[in-house]
């Protein structure tokens, strides 16, 4: 007779890096009575430590600018490359690894507007006094730069081709022109139907690369189609936008940061509504932009604050801000998500973690598996009144706090006067509208 028997390794049976063999478990719920018990203890630990171990901000770069820092980019070929403009037309690269300043120039008469990386580390600035192009990685520090455009100014912003050498920029007559660096012909020029208002802000789309979306000064937003050179779709808004960002995983949704302390995301096939409304802020919103992955935003605030949003939540999940820190002009991600860098009007550009409790460096695979096992308990037990308190509750300024608290209490008078309003008059036969589609006044097409 022949018997066939399962046979096994020793070391299938061990844990990773130890010689003790495992010791089977019965996980039936009847013989484990405190589980749910237990877990949630860990639960509410887990979530105090992450609290307590919370040190977001790591570094300062450098000694910063003389004045403040009013734009800002990043080198999306390099992982610590990075390039800040200030207010007195100085350019500074910096290295992230060493937090110190690799090259610098007075680029500009007056405020950098725009900086943008091209595709071979050349770096392109505007100003009132036209676009420069530099070669910060080939040149010494001072040096001239490789070409000027003066035509068309003054400019307010740019924004490169994501695998193109060619590179659009926003001016004050409210024409976008697009240079191509491989031909010295003249740019070409979109322009809105009897627009003349200044645009702060252009992009370009990171998926559909031949789309351009900018913002203007009249509460506008407006996209571009570059294979027929016409517009798009333009709305207004109810306030003015600072900044326009496309999300560079999914071509159709973009946000811009709003004059009126929101953050909106759009998606461009259905501008009759915003998507989401991201609140938090009680300031007017500087600068957004969207993580790598598309999956979280950082914004900057006149509130002195920085933070950071999930795409598919309106509350932001952290807060970061310092004493020192003043109003924040420009925010960006670092290339592997896990590092913020923001600049603000005291002239420093600070470098903070994503993730405000994640500690950098070599993880054993006892300490990995330690934080996945609390992650994944806190997650499970997200809903309880105590661990939601624990994970929403942020410190922040007084000032903040106070002109929070005001700004609820201005809201909730707006709404109870609109509803007083609905009840006696014909607007109570009207069909109601959400908050999304209020903020969209006009769309053309």
């Amino acid at each position: 007779m022949k018997i066939k028997a399962l046979s096994r390794s020793i070391s299938a049976q061990q844990a990773p890096g130890t010689d003790v063999q495992r010791a089977p478990r019965n996980f039936a719920p009847e013989i484990h009575p405190f589980e749910r018990a237990r877990e949630y203890q860990r639960a509410l630990n887990a979530v105090k430590l992450e609290r307590m171990f919370a040190k977001p901000f790591l570094t300062q770069l450098g000694t910063g600018h003389v004045q403040g820092v009013y734009s800002m980019c990043k080198n999306r070929s390099s992982l610590s490359t990075v390039a800040s403009g200030s207010g007195d037309g100085v350019i500074k690269v910096w290295d992230l690894t060493s937090r110190e300043e690799l090259w610098r120039t007075s680029a500009h008469q007056n405020i950098v507007k725009g900086l943008a990386f091209s595709n071979d580390n050349k770096l392109l600035s505007c100003g009132t006094d036209g676009i420069k192009l530099w070669d910060p990685c080939n040149s010494p520090k001072d040096s001239t730069p490789l070409v000027t455009w003066q035509e068309g100014g003054p400019y307010t912003s740019l924004s490169f081709h994501r695998t193109g050498n060619c590179f659009a920029a926003s001016s004050g007559t409210g024409c976008i022109s697009v240079w191509d660096l491989e031909h010295s012909t003249a740019p070409q020029r979109i322009q809105w139907p009897n627009f003349s208002d200044t645009i702060t802000d252009v992009c370009f789309n990171q998926v559909e690369t031949s789309v351009i979306g900018a913002v203007a000064v009249d509460r506008s937003i407006m996209l571009f189609d570059l294979r027929t050179n016409t517009p798009v779709i333009k709305t207004v808004l109810k306030f003015a936008s600072n900044r326009i960002v496309f999300n560079p995983m999914e071509a159709m949704n973009l946000a811009v940061a709003s004059e009126d302390h929101n953050i909106y995301m759009f998606d461009a096939r259905n501008f009759d509504k915003a998507q989401n409304i991201h609140k938090g802020h009680v300031a007017a919103v500087m600068d957004v932009e969207f993580s790598p992955t598309g999956e979280e935003l950082v914004s900057g605030s006149y509130d002195r604050t920085v933070r950071i949003w999930r795409r598919d939540q309106g509350q932001s999940r952290d807060v970061y801000h310092t004493k020192r820190m003043q109003r924040v002009f420009r925010t960006c991600w670092t290339m592997d998500s896990k590092y913020l860098i923001s600049g603000s009007d005291d002239g420093n550009l600070r470098l903070w973690r994503a993730n405000a409790s994640e500690r950098s460096g070599v993880k054993s695979a006892r300490q990995r598996q330690a934080l996945e096992y609390n992650q994944a308990l806190t997650e499970r037990f997200a809903h309880l009144p105590e661990i939601k308190r624990i994970r929403r509750h942020r410190h922040v300024p007084k000032v903040v706090k106070k002109a929070g608290e005001i700004k609820r209490e201005e809201l909730g008078a707006i709404k109870r006067r609109d509803e007083n309003e609905r009840k006696h008059t014909t607007k109570q036969f009207d069909k109601r509208r959400s908050e999304r589609e209020k903020v969209v006044l006009v769309k053309e097409q």
